[in-house]
């Protein structure tokens, strides 16, 4: 657990890891939380089957923070994104597809760009958070920071010695949770065109 001001805000609260119970619970915060970039316009269900693959992956995980019983605070992350967009693509796929056609064939172009994506970070670490996301009647309280520290702990033991960290380039909000959390900034990036994003970067011990 951390120290300071998060735990003592979260102390009533537990922490563990994610089941495959959990899938749809992240995937709806996901898509009411995350309002940038273009996998929460794919809607519930896609992201469904992205955090069922995440959560059962030996290559990522994700840690969730539970108030009541209830999940108000989670990480995913990935030992390495690229290998698991390939397996998600292999495994859940054709599922996720036949089921978010529709969004999907509008998004197709930004689809194609977040496969690409990890091609553009090859000189940075292979491990990355994916998403922190903190529930609307939780913000503000250290969860965030939380679970990101626990999902550094987790990296490290896995033997990621360092982890990166994407987000668009104007959203102050999780810049700032990333920084308190000792990220970095490291470089700019494009994944989708005229869409500036900010990688940071921090070692996991």
């Amino acid at each position: 657990m951390t120290s300071g001001a998060a735990a003592e805000n979260a102390r009533s609260g537990d922490i563990r890891f994610a089941s495959i119970d959990d899938a749809w619970r992240l995937a709806d915060m996901h898509a009411q939380r995350i309002n940038e970039g273009f996998l929460a316009s794919l809607g519930p269900v896609f992201l469904g089957r992205l955090y069922r693959r995440v959560v059962r992956s030996p290559r990522a995980f994700a840690v969730v923070a539970e108030e009541q019983g209830r999940i108000v605070a989670f990480c995913a992350a990935a030992e390495n994104v690229g290998r698991l967009y390939r397996e998600f693509m292999v495994r859940d796929g054709l599922v996720a597809g036949v089921r978010s056609a529709p969004r999907l064939a509008r998004s197709l172009p930004h689809v194609l760009e977040t496969l690409r994506y990890p091609a553009s970070t090859d000189e940075l670490p292979d491990a990355e958070i994916l998403a922190v996301v903190t529930d609307a009647g939780a913000a503000s309280r250290g969860w965030g920071a939380l679970v990101v520290h626990e999902t550094l702990h987790e990296l490290e033991r896995r033997g990621c010695s360092s982890v990166k960290v994407v987000a668009g380039a104007s959203n102050t909000a999780a810049l700032r949770l990333y920084e308190r959390c000792g990220f970095a900034p490291t470089q700019q990036i494009e994944i989708h065109a005229a869409v500036r994003s900010q990688v940071l970067v921090r070692a996991t011990s």
